[in-house]
């Protein structure tokens, strides 16, 4: 894994340590239900995953890129589904995802390159 990926997930739970230490049961609700939707479920939890890339990358937003390419890592998500699914956003979003699939595909490679699946 990548140092960037390292600070990345450091980073985020730090950050979510601090967000439900202080936050109210809404906020709480909200954290565990983003938990259990991504769970193994009638579709898998890798297929759950690609979605949410596709969402997070045609809405732009660079840190739930950034989580879920790290999760279809995790979830064995094969390089072919995750480049599929990276030109369903594109073609959903129009050239502006451009930048961020940019950033998922080199975030993903080099996964790939220390130690990821191929």
């Amino acid at each position: 894994m990548t140092n960037a990926a390292d600070d990345f997930r450091r980073e985020r739970e730090e950050q979510n340590e601090l967000v439900l230490s202080r936050s109210g049961k809404i906020t709480k609700r909200f954290f565990s239900l983003d938990t259990q939707v991504y769970g193994e479920g009638r579709l898998p939890g890798r297929f759950k995953e690609l979605l949410g890339l596709v969402a997070s990358t045609v809405l732009r937003c660079e840190d739930c890129v950034t989580h879920h390419v790290l999760r279809c890592n995790e979830e064995g998500v094969e390089g072919e589904e995750f480049y599929e699914a990276l030109e369903v956003a594109l073609v959903v979003g129009g050239s502006v995802v451009i930048p961020h699939y940019r950033r998922a595909a080199r975030l993903w490679e080099e996964l790939r390159g220390k130690g990821g699946r191929p």
